[in-house]
């Protein structure tokens, strides 16, 4: 991911203008680390049937990476989550101001449909990516998922309705990002497919948060941990033992699942996903 992750810090069009902390803002949240799953599932799908596709590649990863971002930068805010740290380090509210991290987040969002949009791909290939960026982070989506989280705080759900909360919130980037892959080199009935495990991944992903949230520091995770008392997590509803009951049973069918990809598609993606698939063991 080296060469992805200069790629990163060059595709950031920042021109200085006279505001005093925005150019800074928006460059230091891009550029603080993170995992980059979601970008890597996408180009782990394009090296497995076109390699030559991958710089090319880059521009879808770089968006799903742009629109990741602001919403982890909106998830932090004093309004949502009120966390003050992200990635091992202080949020941009904190650093900066509130304002300042609404708008920077506002900014990544449609940045990242600018760079979808002049990705060197067909005109066909692009509308479609745009257009599953969009459905899956937007208002059917990732913004659908935070919206029933805010609201539900104090509000104990029934767990299928947690999963439905998380399948918005969560797993829709994570199904989007193995289905446009897919959608890059013309294999979109494979799309489908890697859609309905990335959602499954995502409730996952989920699951393994909840359970760090409660047997990590806020050192080990690099945010704040401890702080889902109030919220409809896995764990709060569930408890910690069968949430890791349910957790492990999700990760043998998803690995069950992933022995069935063909033998390019494993060698690409199983690295990644055995690491993720376990991290709450």
């Amino acid at each position: 991911m080296q060469n992805f992750e200069q790629f990163l810090v060059d595709n950031l069009p920042i021109s200085k203008s006279i505001h005093p902390t925005y150019e800074d803002a928006l460059h230091d949240m891009l550029v603080a680390g993170g995992k980059r799953f979601r970008p890597a599932l996408l180009l782990g799908v394009v090296s497995s049937y076109n390699p030559l596709m991958i710089e090319g590649a880059w521009h879808a990863a770089y968006a799903i990476e742009l629109l990741h971002t602001y919403s982890l930068i909106h998830d932090d805010l004093p309004a949502m989550d009120d966390s003050p740290l992200r990635r091992g380090k202080p949020t941009l509210h904190v650093v900066y101001d509130e304002t300042t991290a609404i708008l920077v987040g506002d900014a990544l969002n449609t940045y990242s449909f600018e760079v979808l949009s002049s990705a060197p791909f067909s005109d066909y290939i692009r509308v479609k990516l745009i257009r599953e960026l969009a459905q899956n982070g937007g208002l059917n989506g990732m913004v659908l998922g935070q919206a029933i989280d805010c609201y539900f705080e104090n509000k104990p759900l029934k767990v299928e309705d947690i999963k439905t909360l998380h399948t918005n919130k969560t797993a829709k980037l994570i199904a989007a990002s193995l289905k446009m892959g897919a959608i890059i080199v013309g294999k979109e009935e494979l799309g489908e497919k890697l859609y309905d495990f990335g959602i499954k991944l995502g409730v996952l992903f989920q699951i393994q948060d909840d359970i760090l949230d409660v047997t990590q520091s806020s050192e080990e995770a690099g945010k704040l941990t401890g702080n889902d008392e109030d919220k409809n997590s896995f764990v709060t509803i569930l408890g910690l033992e069968e949430s890791i009951i349910q957790a492990n049973d999700l990760a043998d069918e998803l690995t069950q699942e992933m022995d069935s990809f063909d033998e390019s598609l494993q060698s690409n993606l199983s690295p990644l996903l055995t690491k993720y698939i376990n991290r709450h063991k």
